[in-house]
């Protein structure tokens, strides 16, 4: 008997030189792959230094125009590679939609839009989020893992730290409104937003030193707000540790589905999560 809820094996129709070049592009088990990876990382760092540098007036005076050309042929061969992704996978769409393609296109739109709106092409240094893919060409992969297994675990502890949030921000409300009390304005404590403000500083031991009490009671509290504070560090640290403790650690590989792209998938993994079409 058949399972009703069972995945049907679909297989990917891609062919010829729309195959070749998902593997080239998305993938970095061969070394097509890892080659391309890496000169792709090395562009989007060259296209961080080119903008950066073009912000800094010396070096615009100088060079100005070699940058620009320099941008615009990077620009180029971004969306050169943004439209290749595209049409190697079957689903284009959900690529589009997926986080890596988000930030490829909008790693392209900057420069197009300072045509009409001079200056964005600052943003371009989004490009340097593409950098996450250097997980896959060194192999790290299971550091991918790892950042979804602490991503779960965050959201699994959210309400306890959201509950910890609230009652650090009441201590903080009572504590300033005390020291605004004890102090008063003539030593700093103008209002109580200002005390509360520096019961944050102090229960974080930050520790500014703009605002200090001087009354033997102000600084009897403000201590107390110190040590009280080292306490107060370690309990968002236990609760995401503890839920991190209880996560299963998977690990992944660098397949790219060649009909959705999408990515992360476990090592051992013969379909697509998301699509159900066979790696």
């Amino acid at each position: 008997m058949t399972d009703p809820t069972a995945v049907p094996d679909q297989s990917s129709r891609l062919e010829g030189w729309r195959a070749k070049a998902h593997e080239v592009i998305f993938e970095a088990d061969t070394s097509a792959g890892k080659l391309f990876d890496v000169v792709l990382i090395a562009t989007i760092l060259l296209s961080v230094v080119v903008v950066s540098a073009e912000t800094m007036a010396g070096v615009r005076a100088r060079v100005g125009p070699q940058l620009r050309v320099a941008e615009w042929v990077i620009t180029i061969l971004f969306t050169i590679e943004y439209v290749l992704r595209l049409l190697c996978v079957e689903r284009p769409w959900a690529y589009a939609r997926s986080f890596y393609g988000i930030i490829d296109l909008l790693a392209v739109l900057p420069t197009y839009v300072s045509v009409i709106w001079p200056g964005t092409q600052a943003l371009v240094v989004v490009r340097v989020l593409r950098l996450l893919r250097i997980f896959r060409v060194l192999k790290l992969v299971q550091y991918v893992s790892e950042a979804r297994t602490l991503r779960r675990a965050l959201q699994a502890s959210s309400r306890k730290i959201f509950v910890f949030v609230f009652v650090v921000l009441t201590v903080v409300v009572i504590v300033g409104s005390m020291m605004y009390l004890i102090e008063g304005p003539s030593r700093g404590f103008t209002s109580i937003p200002v005390s509360i403000y520096w019961a944050i500083v102090t229960l974080t031991t930050v520790g500014y030193g703009d605002i200090a009490p001087q009354t033997a009671l102000g600084q009897f509290l403000s201590a107390f707000v110190m040590i009280l504070g080292y306490g107060i560090i370690a309990v968002p640290t236990g609760i995401v540790t503890t839920e991190l403790v209880r996560e299963e650690r998977r690990g992944a590989s660098t397949q790219a589905c060649r009909v959705c792209a999408a990515e992360g998938h476990d090592a051992d993994a013969t379909f697509c999560k998301y699509c159900g079409t066979r790696l």
